[in-house]
């Protein structure tokens, strides 16, 4: 008698499950699971932060160019020639390392009047560390700057353009910007100067207040780099350094990393 009560509710527990998953299927159980999952995701995201994309320039039609400086040196000249020659200041975010191995380098970029930023001092994968751990780093790397130029940067880039919110806390207590770009050129993938140029010019995310990303050792940005700098005047963009781009108070920062002034 036993055994036939349980194998009555083996098969009336089996049945319940088929139709479940055929109502699922049919899209019957849609609207619980929404109501279930959806809330707790946007919440999730509604509370995660972000740093600068790009900025809302009120209508000006204005880029920044960004180099990110955390391997080799031997195109400095060339870049700040091209960069000189179409009268643009850049920003040139730099590793500690980077700092310690060309400081004649670092001196040139400082000297041309381009802005100097903060990559962290080692390039590690910050997200994987504590808040303590990316203070520390970021320190690192802005005593190195300050002792050799005697400036205090205040533009924070993480390095491979990994963060969380503890990231973005470590540098915001050091006294930095968290830069990030909405307009990757992907030179560091060495497709070939046509692609750099398109890549850069018809990116889907140009647009006022855009940043700009490149390398300062990539394989071709130093043969692209004054065409793609006649190319965005052409479209009207005036070019100028990230520090002149954002806004230092009163903004917010919305859903797509755009900073906005209050």
């Amino acid at each position: 008698m036993l055994k036939k009560l349980f194998k009555r509710k083996r098969l009336i527990l089996a049945a319940l499950v088929l139709t479940a998953a055929f109502s699922l299927s049919a899209g019957l159980l849609r609207p619980v699971l929404t109501a279930v999952f959806y809330p707790t995701a946007a919440a999730s995201a509604a509370k995660k932060q972000l740093p600068i994309y790009c900025v809302d320039t009120r209508g000006e039609k204005k880029v920044a160019i960004s180099f990110d400086a955390a391997w080799g040196a031997d195109d400095t000249d060339t870049l700040l020639d091209i960069l000189n020659k179409n009268d643009v200041k850049a920003t040139f975010f730099l590793c500690g390392y980077w700092v310690d191995k060309y400081p004649d380098e670092v001196r040139k970029i400082f000297a041309a009047g381009h802005d100097i930023g903060n990559h962290s001092d080692t390039h590690p994968h910050s997200a994987q560390l504590s808040l303590e751990q990316n203070k520390e780093n970021i320190t690192a790397c802005h005593e190195k700057i300050q002792k050799l130029l005697n400036y205090t940067p205040f533009l924070y880039r993480p390095p491979f353009g990994e963060y969380n919110d503890t990231v973005l806390n470590a540098a915001k207590e050091c006294g930095y910007y968290p830069i990030q770009w909405d307009v990757d050129s992907l030179d560091w993938k060495e497709l070939g100067c046509d692609h750099e140029i398109n890549r850069v010019l018809n990116h889907k995310h140009l647009g006022n207040g855009s940043i700009i990303l490149f390398h300062n050792d990539a394989k071709y940005t130093p043969d692209v780099l004054d065409e793609i700098i006649k190319g965005l005047k052409d479209k009207g963009y005036e070019i100028v350094p990230v520090s002149e781009l954002i806004h230092k108070e009163n903004y917010t920062i919305d859903h797509e990393g755009r900073q906005i002034p209050e």
